[in-house]
């Protein structure tokens, strides 16, 4: 089991440091883009990247629906995450910082992210609740992300104005070529002292992305492996918290930077854009090339379809508390940060119930209880 957290903890170390290069590639692509389209676009796919690579090595590595339950639980864990805990690491940075009274969230962007989030959470619950992902279903989620992309494409054409906050990276002198290789210093590696262009930038969007899949096969790998050294413990427990979070920190990292330049925007459009990227995208393709490649409809075990259908339903009501929370008033403070955390602490305790038999008490028992109602009236509906 040590060997395995070791091996999760390798994985984390090194999507974090391949998402810098993504971070600054990005930040270069979309230093023309009005504020708040970047982050729900370039940043949100780019920081998103783990979550898509974990869901596809999950489904192709195991290549049953067992493997693409872990790819649910990454999916639900990470969004999970990017909803609540991002904003709340935020909210406290800036107030450590002296400028958390300079919050103030743009209810255009939040309504236009959170509108297409639900969407694309109740079709594929809908989906999910039928019990067999087919090919189609895929086809669906990645329509509405083409869909979601179009319409930030004709709001860009719309609007004027870019995103002032991009600076080219500083040359470290002093540092051999082999350190940077060990340290995965991407940027510089590509950079080598010269200026950032479009084609450098691609390159590192693609150097990165190798790195990434390194980093993400790796934490599928170990994830796997500490489900069983864990006494099997089914692989979507394990995903949705371990897997999850790991997946989540370059989305963490951009969204903290964005914060810190005072593109607020940026930062939320980020965290949300790439929950929509996570749910449409990086599942629904792996499920349309599955279906291609195999011929085969993903039908989930009925102990694991059950907790990926009470974890989804979880996700639907906290996507609809947080939204409402950040909605209301003028500023995002820590009030409002803290009830987001707790909200979080809430899944953490409802996951643990169905983990550990001496947990099935107190809340977490109650939380358990009202998500097998809402699951089992939502899959009582006629389909």
């Amino acid at each position: 089991m040590l060997f395995s957290l070791l091996l999760i903890f390798l994985s984390c170390l090194i999507i974090w440091r391949s998402s810098h290069g993504f971070e600054v590639a990005s930040d270069f692509l979309g230093r023309k883009l009005p504020p708040g389209i970047k982050g729900a676009t370039l940043n949100a796919v780019a920081s998103s990247m783990p979550e898509f690579l974990a869901t596809f090595f999950f489904l192709f590595y195991l290549r049953d629906a067992d493997g693409f339950s872990g790819g649910l639980g990454v999916a639900a864990g990470s969004a999970l995450f990017n909803l609540l805990i991002i904003p709340t690491l935020v909210v406290i940075l800036l107030y450590s910082m002296g400028r958390g009274n300079n919050i103030i969230l743009n209810k255009r962007v939040l309504l236009r992210e959170g509108v297409v989030l639900l969407i694309s959470q109740v079709v594929f619950i809908i989906f999910l609740f039928e019990g067999n992902l087919k090919g189609y279903h895929g086809l669906i989620l990645v329509m509405i992300y083409m869909f979601y992309l179009g319409v930030l494409f004709f709001i860009t054409k719309i609007k004027q104005g870019a995103d002032p906050g991009f600076t080219t990276p500083q040359e470290k002198t002093g540092r051999s070529v082999m350190f940077r290789i060990i340290t995965l210093d991407i940027t510089h590696l590509v950079l080598n002292g010269r200026k950032l262009n479009p084609g450098r930038a691609w390159i590192l969007l693609v150097t990165g992305t190798l790195i990434m899949a390194l980093g993400t096969w790796l934490l599928v790998y170990a994830t796997d492996l500490f489900g069983k050294a864990t006494g099997n413990i089914p692989l979507i427990f394990v995903a949705v918290v371990l897997s999850a979070a790991a997946t989540s920190v370059p989305d963490t990292i951009i969204s903290i930077k964005d914060a810190r330049k005072g593109n607020y925007d940026d930062a939320l459009s980020n965290a949300l854009g790439s929950n929509i990227f996570d749910i449409a995208f990086a599942l629904g393709l792996p499920v349309m090339l599955y279906n291609l490649v195999y011929g085969n409809s993903l039908v989930l075990n009925q102990p694991e379809l059950a907790f990926a259908q009470e974890v989804w339903v979880f996700l639907l009501m906290a996507t609809v508390v947080a939204l409402a929370i950040m909605v209301t008033g003028k500023r995002f403070n820590r009030l409002k940060a803290f009830l987001l955390m707790a909200i979080y602490l809430l899944f953490l305790l409802f996951v643990a119930t169905q983990v550990k038999e001496g947990m099935k008490e107190g809340i977490g028992q109650t939380i358990g209880q009202l998500l097998k109602d809402v699951a089992d009236w939502i899959g009582s509906r006629p389909h």
